[in-house]
């Protein structure tokens, strides 16, 4: 333990590597692919889209199983575990060029990576325990390891595909991530054993200032909960919490479709490969680096108003792109998009925590989960269809935007 509190940022970044491969590279990479898988086999912009919506399923069923077996295994066994499965279906996603298979891959990965993030988040939780003044930087860099996926998988897809064969070459990029994926996996085992001796708090910690957690964080912080609060709670107040809950839900629909076809419709708009490349590592960046910005908001909203805000800013970088191409814009779209969207589930969670006593917390972030697992399940099939028609994939952005804003 001694070692752990001397060293806890080295620690928590090789940790970090868990939430770039759960959600940074299995998930969000899927949108350097989609652009040339569409065209090499002749997908509507609808079966795209279901990719995704299938893989946001896994994810929710993941979350959905995650506590009970983290009441099974140790969350450190489960981390690698979870690492190595999303490891193998990524690479399997080479093998096959039909629909059905290629949707059941995408199923699986989801459900690996949410075993990986809620895991991961546990054990960061457990790390900042030790370190109450720097919890919350421990689990912002935990959690900012979904944008150093996100820019590894912008820095390595487009250069695997320059040179990969010209007959199904998407394949090889598959490979790739998985070959990436199976790095980190062997990086991992270092933090899991400088964590192994590690207990769970007796009672839930209050997260820090400061904190912010990633893309469907909450289900780490729900892992967290679940583990620490009193068996017995009352009823969660739904009722009070439905426009916000309905709010997020939205965030879901919204957000999820920018982040699986904005690098198609920037592709379909002539922009050059190097520049989608630099503004997709961008993007990744600003998640990296939004872990600190919104923090004092956070602190002091205590209603939906942080919330609102948020979307609304969602909203503004989602319609960009669907008006201009230019580059100037472009980049501001996605510089704004990864400051923020990673900020809109801490939102919730700080919600929360500022309106619900602890007993409370695991079941108000279980609802806030659900909702927003709902809300990007549907959301790329419902922007793949509306791309399938008229307008295009702007239109299917207008109509993300509208729901950010409707949220």
């Amino acid at each position: 333990l001694q070692g752990l509190r001397a060293h806890p940022v080295g620690v928590v970044l090789a940790l970090s590597l868990g939430a770039a491969v759960s959600l940074g590279i299995t998930r969000f990479a899927y949108a350097l692919l989609l652009p040339v898988m569409r065209a090499d086999l002749g997908w509507s912009y609808t079966l795209a889209g279901a990719m995704n919506t299938v893989n946001a399923l896994g994810y929710l069923l993941g979350a959905l199983a995650a506590p009970a077996l983290l009441r099974r295994l140790a969350p450190g066994t489960l981390l690698l575990w979870g690492a190595v499965l999303a490891t193998l279906f990524m690479a399997l996603s080479g093998f096959f060029i039909e629909a059905v298979p290629l949707l059941l891959q995408r199923l699986l990965a989801g459900v690996a990576s949410a075993v990986i993030f809620i895991a991961g988040g546990l054990m960061a939780a457990r790390l900042g325990a030790l370190d109450v003044g720097r919890s919350g930087l421990l689990l912002g860099l935990y959690y900012g390891g979904v944008g150093w996926g996100i820019s590894a998988s912008a820095l390595l897809v487009p250069p695997v595909l320059a040179v990969a064969p010209a007959l199904h070459g998407w394949t090889w990029a598959w490979w790739a991530l998985a070959a990436v994926c199976a790095l980190a996996t062997a990086v991992l085992v270092w933090p899991v054993r400088a964590l192994r001796g590690l207990t769970a708090p007796a009672t839930a910690p209050a997260p820090a200032k400061g904190l912010s957690v990633g893309a469907s964080g909450a289900e780490g912080a729900k892992a967290v909960a679940q583990h620490a609060a009193p068996p017995a709670a009352a009823p969660v107040p739904l009722r009070a919490l439905a426009p916000a809950l309905l709010g997020y839900t939205l965030f879901g629909v919204g957000y999820i479709g920018y982040m699986t076809f904005v690098v198609a419709l920037l592709r379909e708009q002539g922009m050059a490969s190097g520049t989608v490349t630099l503004f997709y590592a961008l993007l990744g960046l600003a998640v990296v680096l939004s872990s600190r910005i919104w923090a004092g908001l956070l602190d002091r909203s205590r209603g939906g108003r942080a919330l609102a805000l948020l979307n609304g800013l969602l909203g503004v970088a989602t319609l960009l792109p669907a008006l201009t191409s230019a580059w100037p814009v472009v980049l501001a779209s996605g510089l704004l998009f990864g400051g923020v969207f990673l900020a809109v589930v801490a939102s919730t969670t700080a919600l929360v925590r500022h309106n619900l006593p602890p007993a409370q917390w695991a079941g108000g972030i279980s609802a806030f989960t659900v909702v927003f697992a709902a809300g990007q399940i549907v959301g790329p099939t419902v922007v793949g269809w509306i791309a399938d028609g008229p307008g295009g994939l702007a239109r299917g952005l207008v109509y993300s935007a509208c729901a950010l804003w409707l949220g």
